[in-house]
């Protein structure tokens, strides 16, 4: 389990010719049908997206990677195979985060990546989707084969923000554990 949380990053460049089937974004979807849900309410719902049409729709929507303010997003070419758009009729904060991480490790397990986005602009998304409006739109997934490198660094000085190097390596400070831990 813990090789699956070290390799599930927050991918933001893909092999964008990678193409990802239907099926397997179905199959990462029922991790999330299969996992904890709050009361057993189950209030999720998703929208699935694989063909480059509707992919650009929710490319649009999104952005990308806010501590790198020269960087607005993946290039043609590296931009994802894939989006799951998470839907729910009810406040479901806790479940949506459960699913995520679902989603994300099973697709780690198939060798590929994804990333979570929170900043969506949700007007327009539910315009070019045409999403009903008893459904809140919680969070997207891009999920895709990962084209970067990406590195866990200790965090110094409380410094948090990740990074790229001259290289294009991401750099992610992460806590050390016994600095979240309290006794």
């Amino acid at each position: 389990m813990k090789d699956l949380i070290l390799k599930n990053r927050s991918y933001r460049r893909f092999y964008q010719s990678e193409k990802i089937e239907k099926k397997t974004l179905l199959e990462l979807i029922d991790l999330a049908r299969l996992s904890p849900s709050g009361a057993n309410l189950q209030p999720l719902r998703y929208i699935i997206s694989n063909d480059e049409s509707k992919n650009e729709k929710v490319f649009s929507t999104l952005s990308w990677a806010g501590f790198l303010a020269d960087w607005h997003g993946p290039k043609e070419g590296e931009k994802p195979s894939g989006y799951i758009v998470i839907l729910s009729e009810t406040d479901a904060k806790y479940d949506v985060g459960i699913a995520c991480q679902s989603i994300l490790l099973g697709a780690v397990e198939k060798g590929l990546g994804g990333c979570i986005f929170a900043s969506i602009n949700r007007d327009k998304l539910r315009t070019l989707l045409q999403i009903p409006a008893q459904y809140e739109i919680m969070l997207t997934l891009a999920i895709g084969k990962p084209k970067e490198e990406i590195v866990i660094e200790k965090m110094k000085n409380n410094e948090f923000k990740y990074w790229r190097d001259d290289h294009g390596v991401h750099h992610v400070p992460k806590r050390d554990l016994k600095d979240i831990i309290i006794d």
